[in-house]
């Protein structure tokens, strides 16, 4: 029912930046708890990039702390990723996820994204 859409992936070369957004839709949304980005590069297992709360507290991977950065937009249901020195290692296909609750629901749901590919060229 909740419905997530990401944007922004592409190409960039080392050293660029790109910002993604992901934007929940429903009718019946009440709030958004947790929003996180992922990513998947060939080959490996999907791991976590970042997290925001709905207070605003963030965590990062440590291979992307000072680089990435996290933020949300309640009124506009919305966690962009600002991804600043990219590096090919970024490669991979980023999701976003979010902690839905849904109106007359009595327990919240992790809702995902399509996914988006990132590629950094050298």
């Amino acid at each position: 029912q909740v419905q997530l859409v990401e944007s922004g992936g592409g190409l960039a070369q080392a050293g660029g930046s790109l910002r993604l957004s992901c934007s929940a839709s429903g009718s019946d949304i009440y709030a958004i708890n947790d929003m996180n980005w992922y990513r998947q590069a060939p080959g490996k297992q999907r791991e976590s990039v970042a997290s925001i709360t709905s207070d605003g507290n963030t965590n990062y991977a440590d291979d992307v702390k000072g680089r990435f950065t996290i933020s949300r937009d309640n009124a506009k249901r919305t966690v962009y990723l600002q991804m600043n020195s990219l590096k090919p290692e970024d490669t991979a296909v980023y999701y976003c996820s979010m902690d839905v609750v849904r109106i007359m629901v009595f327990r919240s749901s992790v809702c995902w994204g399509q996914g988006t590919q990132v590629t950094v060229s050298s």
